[in-house]
């Protein structure tokens, strides 16, 4: 190793940027955290006997290792200690886990509820609301749906009426979206019996409005004060401030626009748009600096510490995921500390331990993953990788050096993570945030001052906003520039396999690191040449041959739900549903370079069909948006004419015997010709068209169920020139993402060689349905999904048709 590169490690610390000596990190409690953290995570839906039992074999284990193994010699290392004592400690730190799962469950477990929710048993339930109720709107179904945990403390059942202390999930309409957090309810319902291993015993989906049975505590109505005026004070913000403040300061996304949340999960953002352990940390340092400047004497300081982090706590509700980011943000400022570094990791050993024994449910929680180890890689690297950059800096800014390893610390750590629940690692991960960094601080303080000040001074409140809707909005801003990024993101295999391929990759570079460094400065040019090649063959090709030359149709990859683009002219298209991410939308369109679209048809009013409008209308001239005469759901109606009416596009229904012609394509209009009542109404009413684009023929059949499906096909009987059509089509875009509730005989009577399915990968509804591939593979169709192949076009040559895709 060449002697201007300083050896760096996690447990040997490197000179400090202050002439001290780098402390020795104590690595000897995280093993037996992050055993009982696993152990925790296998076990929470055992039975509360099976675990006591468990953990007096864990106990047995942990004595004998204790008693047999050697003690550490004297003069060993500092931070050392002998595999005996490492085993002695995990099994024990096991056996504690596994009797608070224990205990937590006997008292969940207790009375009668979880026995009814097995019978779907008919309840009146009595509790406190646990946990501030989510609105969910899911693509496809009218309404919304309302999640909220509620702490049961009666239920009355078959004339029985017991006293417990159960957790259940509440899942409502629209009517529960308004209950306040700890306020007592008592609600009628129906019992189902939760997965084994939830957080709580039962779901119950209840009947009726929500009856109050108290008011929340004083605590409880002043945080919820202090909440409201923040988001009073944030209204005259514009669209990315006002949702961001919030969700920054209190952990409240209701006001975030889609788009901005899908561009800040692109780029690995989203620990922002949430109450997170950086806030924490932002917070405290800021109190703490201040405590200094107004002469606070130093062992006061951490009572202010104290103090404002419970009101913090307080502000933004003390359910599990704000404790937990105040009790990583407190470690995290442990960690920057230079006279405590070396306190972090036990500090954060034992921190892991003791929530786990507090709410064990935390070890399958994703935030509480990433929560901690984005603490942990803050506490191994910030350090050494901090010095390491900053001498490679000016002088005048190496002491930047640990600003820029926290995002980066961060990002090695958190991926593997972040793989389960994307399928894709960011490549701009990294730099978003680093840009970010800088405003998140400025953004957070003053939307904290703006709550404190909203109750007494409301100018004042919507001041402060503005001051920090600058740095939101710069926030806002990076993350929707970076997602747009080509290859910003990266396709990696999902679930557990790509998670441990991606920590092993992740940890052969960090243990490679300085060695791949050394053979860099050795050979420079080799070193390039081979970066270049790597580049080359990793980078998809798709950038380069895409679109594919010809192209008629593409049913672009937007997940569940369908957004079909038609080619008009050169940059000219017919997009025919905008899907249910305006990002996805957004960035298909972006490919295919197209800048005008002559017409928007909407086939339907679901959200899986409208909601990527406003991706689809940023940026491009629009003409004319078309829409299904039903206008069902109401509110999503109220959406597209809102979304339309912003930018002057006109809006206006079309059906059954509407003829539309474009430059280069025809479409006529099949369905709806009337309202069907039975099945989905929505869906029922899907404006169904068929398409001519030079030499290729589709039927688009949006989300037609099996009546109005059947309704098609007779009118196709009866109409001698719609007959004459129905066997000269190419290509058939298959209903409703390939669902089970289909007509067989259209399907049959269309008989066309390509089915196109645009659905969403391990979607939650079944689709494609196992029925829906066998009818269309014994009618002779090549199927063709957006969920396996990407962004699938139809291209034609002369008068050849074929299909292409793009993979994700």
């Amino acid at each position: 190793m060449p002697p201007d590169v300083a050896p760096t490690s996690a447990t040997s610390g490197t000179a400090a940027a202050d002439g001290l000596p780098a402390p020795v990190l104590d690595l000897r409690l995280l093993l037996p955290a992050l055993v009982a953290w696993s152990v925790s995570a296998l076990t929470l839906g055992l039975r509360p006997l099976l675990l006591v039992g468990l953990a007096g074999v864990s106990m047995l284990v942990s004595v004998s290792a204790f008693v047999v193994g050697p003690r550490v010699p004297r003069r060993s290392r500092p931070g050392s200690q002998h595999p005996g004592v490492v085993v002695a400690l995990s099994a024990g730190t096991v056996a504690l886990a596994l009797l608070a799962t224990a205990g937590h469950q006997a008292v969940r477990r207790a009375g009668p509820l979880e026995d009814l929710a097995h019978r779907h048993a008919a309840v009146v339930v009595r509790g406190v609301v646990a946990s501030d109720p989510v609105v969910l709107t899911q693509a496809g179904r009218d309404g919304v749906t309302v999640r909220f945990r509620m702490e049961v403390h009666q239920v009355t059942a078959r004339g029985a009426t017991a006293r417990v202390s159960t957790p259940v999930l509440v899942v409502g309409d629209e009517r529960w979206r308004s209950v306040a957090w700890r306020s007592g309810l008592e609600l009628h319902g129906k019992l189902v019996v939760a997965e084994p291993g939830d957080d709580v015993v039962a779901v119950v989906h209840p009947s009726g409005s929500p009856a109050t049975t108290s008011r929340p505590g004083w605590v409880a109505r002043g945080a919820e004060h202090l909440r409201a005026g923040l988001r009073s004070a944030a209204s005259p913000l514009p669209a990315d401030a006002r949702g961001l403040l919030p969700a920054l300061v209190i952990g409240d996304t209701s006001r975030t626009p889609p788009e901005l949340t899908e561009a800040m999960l692109t780029t690995g953002m989203t620990h922002l748009a949430a109450v997170s352990g950086s806030n924490v940390a932002i917070i405290l340092a800021f109190a703490l600096g201040g405590a200094g400047l107004l002469g606070v004497r130093r062992r006061w300081r951490p009572v202010v510490a104290v103090v404002v982090l419970a009101g913090f706590v307080v502000l933004a509700r003390p359910e599990p995921s704000v404790i937990r980011a105040a009790t990583m943000g407190a470690i995290g400022l442990i960690g920057l500390s230079r006279s405590r570094r070396a306190a972090g990791i036990p500090v954060l050993s034992a921190a892991v331990v003791v929530l786990l024994v507090v709410d064990p449910w935390l070890s399958r929680s994703f935030g509480f993953a990433l929560s901690t180890l984005a603490t942990l890689g803050l506490l191994l690297f910030t350090r050494s990788w901090g010095e390491a950059i900053g001498r490679h800096l000016p002088a005048r800014i190496r002491s930047w050096g640990p600003a820029f390893a926290i995002p980066v610390a961060a990002q090695a750590m958190c991926a593997p993570v972040v793989v389960l629940l994307q399928g894709s690692v960011s490549v701009v991960g990294v730099l978003a945030n680093l840009l970010a960094a800088p405003m998140v601080a400025p953004a957070t303080v003053s939307g904290v001052a703006a709550a404190v000040v909203a109750p007494v001074w409301p100018g004042g409140a919507t001041a402060l906003c503005w001051v920090g809707a600058l740095p939101a909005l710069g926030i806002a801003w990076v993350a929707r520039s970076c997602a747009t990024l080509p290859g910003g993101t990266l396709p990696w295999p999902d679930g557990a396999p790509g998670a441990f391929l991606l920590t092993g990759v992740t940890v052969f570079v960090i243990a490679s690191g300085r060695w791949w460094v050394h053979r860099v400065r050795l050979r420079p040019v080799a070193s390039l040449a081979a970066c270049v090649l790597i580049v080359a063959a990793a980078a998809p090709t798709s950038s380069a041959t895409w679109p594919a030359p010809g192209w008629r149709f593409v049913a672009c990859d937007v997940g569940q739900g369908d957004g079909l683009v038609l080619a008009t002219q050169p940059r000219h298209a017919v997009l025919v549903d905008a899907g249910p991410d305006p990002a996805a939308i957004n960035a298909c369109l972006r490919r295919l370079h197209i800048a005008v679209l002559d017409s928007v048809v909407l086939t339907h009013l679901h959200a899986d069909h409208v909601d990527g409008l406003p991706g689809a209308i940023a940026g491009r001239e629009v003409r004319e948006v078309l829409t299904t005469p039903v206008h069902e759901p109401d509110y999503q109606w109220e959406e597209v004419q809102r979304w339309a009416g912003a930018r002057g596009i006109p809006v206006r229904a079309v059906s059954a015997g509407d003829h539309l012609a474009w430059t280069g394509v025809t479409a006529d209009v099949w369905w709806p010709q009337r309202r069907i009542s039975s099945g989905s109404v929505p869906n029922n009413a899907s404006v169904v068209l068929a398409v001519r684009s030079g030499p290729v023929d589709l039927l688009l059949l949006g989300d037609v169920e099996h009546e109005a499906a059947h309704a098609v096909l007779l009118e196709l009987r009866r109409d001698p020139a719609m007959e004459s059509e129905a066997g000269r089509f190419d290509v058939v875009k298959v209903a409703h993402h390939g669902s089970g509730n289909l007509d067989e005989d259209l399907l049959a009577e269309v008989a066309a060689p390509v089915a196109v399915i645009s659905v969403g990968k391990d979607n939650d509804y079944g689709h494609p349905s196992p029925k829906a591939l066998e009818v269309l593979r014994r009618n002779g169709y090549a199927v063709f999904r957006t969920d396996q192949r990407g962004d699938v076009a139809v291209v034609s040559q002369d008068q050849d048709v074929g299909v292409t895709w793009r993979r994700r």
